[in-house]
């Protein structure tokens, strides 16, 4: 740790403390934290790391509570193994014998696709995660992968694919020195920005509009971020895509198009718009044509504009297509790959190798209902088809790391039920949750402040090259393991290695496969090396430390881990800068404005362009002190606007009856929840915030606020036709009074 994260103060009368600075590891604005501690370990005081480049000393409510989340008394501190319904703790040992016996028994009788894994949302923002899940998918060596990418992020990723060849190539508004900032579908006030990581947004957007910039958001819900923008639209949900259909109609008939890099499809692209008219579309999202018009324009003539979206529309039908129509906005305006504009970041780290070979999906499909894989992954939402459907692969047992799909996953009670009838189910994870509840075993990871901490993912949409690595700040105890030791000693076990292979000797192939990996890069600090002399080079305390070494020293700034520890508080690295050239990979190195991939999913759309409306549609929505499910046990961070209601417009409240709860039913199931009636939603949508759900869980706090599940309204045969991605916005469902 570097003398300054480290330094010991005093405080009258004398208690011993320490300072320990931290990136906050909980959502995705990599917030620099600046921590006080007492001589035992326990967090006194989090505050906004005031020297960090990036962030400037900025902390949001859920970042002050990191202590809190981290000291948990209800976390788990040993293995766990279930007999019937009792639980009892038990010796690593026995924990990993244990998962030697549930593993290979089921591999024996039935084969490796019987065997499914999945990695939740905060696998992305640990190292242990980011550098084993590959490692342990591949020792598993079964089709049957899934992750949190299909809960909110994968059309993103099939968009860009498609367009650049790159699915990585994810571009973030140039939040800092753009003049017009159109948000759809996103909430970054409270989210703090997803697949765009900005500390401090709302301060951001106030510098916006007080730079004469203008900010403008178009959502069901006059989010927080709405409140402080100089326009806001209501949108009927799952109809994004026909707004920009419309822009991008606009702007190619009245001749407002400024294209800056090489593109294909131009003339293709016209014939798509061509449906999809203001006068046509308008109706159907609810947004006057004149206003369509004008943002239109708007974006066309402002000095620079970015077009930003997320979640929103990821989780919403025609996820994917409305990615793209974003991406062909900002390529249309001029405003792709330059400064004010969207751009792409540089990261500190060696990025993934982009050609020859332009993006794939496809490339084999689920057993039941045929999905494509994505990335290597099927959608989550079939999960339960392949547990409950017999017949040869049929899945009979699970391994989770850090995930609690019965909250998180669409119709998560179903899929609860079918977690209940396999033969065999191990769960990486710090709690005993709605999920984990369900598995034989669970192997619980050190505390946040026990792991050393890198954003490998998240600082590669900064809407500023910078990186910062944190050391860990509290020790592991002697009967601890760490995060990745915990995962490389499941892949030895599922590589048939067995539960008493060495995990450290794990670490080091997967740090020669790195190593020769890079000897062969023309220019790098390993070029014609061999990988012994290499890895005599690297530093660190760890499998992961030596990695991300390793992957410093190969990247485009010629950085080490002791440079970053050098400077605890983070290194800012510069402004974005243009590169597309080196992003794209498609054939023929152009922009593919008309991916033919997209043909049958326009088509639809415009098949549904006079379509029925349904009466009522169901949106979730952000709350600025929860994330997901996993923040609902501490106090701190539950009541006030942290609660689990159905927003529901006053004219909604008096046409459907409704007293102080409602029953809400879906194509699924049903839920009876408090109503919030509020004119920040409109007329026809209702909204209940993801992740809550707690009855009976052994969280206290958490159970003592249940909230109820939304994903029991959510349906599992609807998904994103290109993506697979779960449809949690847009659901068609019935209120009416709970007293009924």
């Amino acid at each position: 740790m570097g003398a300054r994260a480290a330094r010991q103060v005093r405080r009258a009368p004398g208690a011993p403390m320490r300072e320990a600075l931290r990136t906050c590891p909980i959502c995705d604005a990599v917030c620099g934290l600046s921590m006080t501690l007492d001589d035992g370990g326990r967090v006194l005081s989090v505050r906004g790391d005031a020297d960090d480049p990036f962030s400037g000393g900025y902390v949001c409510p859920k970042g002050a509570s990191l202590g809190k989340l981290d000291e948990d008394p209800d976390r788990l501190r040993n293995p766990m193994v279930r007999t019937g319904d009792e639980w009892r703790e038990v010796s690593w040992d026995e924990a990993f014998q244990a998962v030697e016996r549930g593993l290979t028994g089921v591999i024996e009788r039935h084969g490796r696709d019987a065997v499914a894994a999945y990695f939740g949302n905060p696998t992305f923002h640990t190292m242990g995660g980011i550098f084993y899940r590959g490692p342990l998918a591949e020792a598993l060596g079964t089709t049957n992968l899934y992750s949190a990418s299909s809960i909110d992020q994968i059309p993103k990723h099939v968009a860009v694919g498609l367009m650049f060849g790159n699915s990585l190539a994810i571009s973030v508004p140039d939040l800092d020195r753009t003049d017009m900032l159109l948000v759809i579908g996103a909430n970054p006030a409270e989210s703090h920005g997803s697949l765009c990581a900005a500390p401090d947004f709302p301060g951001r957007l106030r510098a916006l509009r007080e730079r004469g910039g203008r900010l403008v958001v178009v959502d069901p819900r006059r989010t927080r971020t709405a409140r402080v923008a100089d326009e806001h639209h209501f949108i009927r949900p799952s109809t994004d895509a026909y707004l920009l259909f419309a822009i991008v109609h606009t702007l190619l008939e009245e001749d407002l198009t400024s294209i800056r890099c090489d593109v294909s499809g131009l003339a293709e692209l016209r014939e798509m718009a061509s449906a999809f008219s203001p006068e046509a579309v308008s109706p159907v999202c609810g947004i006057p044509v004149e206003d369509i018009v004008r943002l239109a324009w708007q974006l066309a003539t402002a000095e620079s504009a970015a077009v930003y979206t997320r979640v929103g529309t990821c989780t919403s039908d025609f996820g994917t297509v409305t990615q793209w129509l974003v991406d062909v906005v900002n390529v249309l305006t001029g405003n792709l790959d330059r400064p004010g504009g969207v751009m792409f970041t540089r990261p500190a780290t060696l990025e993934v190798p982009w050609g020859p070979k332009p993006f794939e999906y496809g490339r084999w499909r689920s057993r039941v209902r045929g999905l494509p894989e994505v990335l290597g992954e099927f959608p989550v939402g079939t999960l339960a088809d392949e547990i409950e459907t017999p017949g040869e692969g049929q899945v009979r047992a699970l391994v989770t790391v850090a995930g609690n799909l019965v909250l998180s996953a669409p119709d998560g009670p179903r899929l609860g039920r079918a977690l209940d009838d396999l033969d065999f189910m191990v769960c990486v994870d710090p709690y005993l949750n709605e999920t984990t509840r369900l598995a034989d075993v669970i192997l619980p990871p050190p505390r946040m402040l026990q792991m050393p901490h890198y954003d490998l993912l998240l600082l590669m949409v900064t809407v500023r090259n910078y990186t910062r690595f944190s050391p860990a700040v509290l020790p592991l105890e002697p009967d601890q393991l760490s995060e990745a030791d915990i995962l490389a000693k499941l892949a030895l076990i599922a590589s048939g290695q067995g539960a008493q292979a060495d995990p450290r000797a794990f670490d080091e192939q997967l740090l020669a496969g790195l190593l020769g990996a890079g000897v062969q890069i023309p220019g790098s600090p390993f070029e014609g090396l061999d990988v012994a002399t290499a890895r005599a080079k690297l530093e660190g305390d760890s499998g992961p430390e030596l990695m991300l070494d390793a992957l410093l020293r190969l990247g485009p700034y010629g950085l080490s881990l002791a440079d970053l520890r050098a400077n605890p508080h983070g290194i800012d690295l510069g402004a974005l800068e243009p590169r597309l050239e080196e992003i794209v990979c498609t054939d023929d190195g152009r922009v593919r404005l008309a991916p033919a991939e997209l043909a049958e999913e326009v088509g639809r759309l415009r098949g549904l362009l006079d379509g029925p409306r349904p009466d009522t549609l169901l949106i979730g929505r952000r709350q600025l002190r929860s994330n997901n499910s996993w923040l609902h046990n501490v106090p701190s961070l539950v009541g006030g606007s942290n609660r689990c209601t159905l927003h529901v417009h006053p004219a909604d409240v008096e046409r459907l009856g409704l007293g102080e709860r409602a029953r809400v039913r879906s194509a699924v199931g049903e839920v009876v929840v408090p109503v919030e009636p509020t004119d920040a939603i409109m007329p026809g949508v209702v909204s209940l915030p993801h992740g809550w759900g707690h009855e009976g869980s052994a969280q206290k706090v958490a159970a003592e606020n249940a909230g109820a599940n939304a994903n029991a309204l959510t349906d599992a045969a609807v998904l994103d036709r290109l993506s697979g991605n779960a449809v949690f916005n847009g659901v068609p469902v019935t209120v009416v009074p709970a007293e009924g």
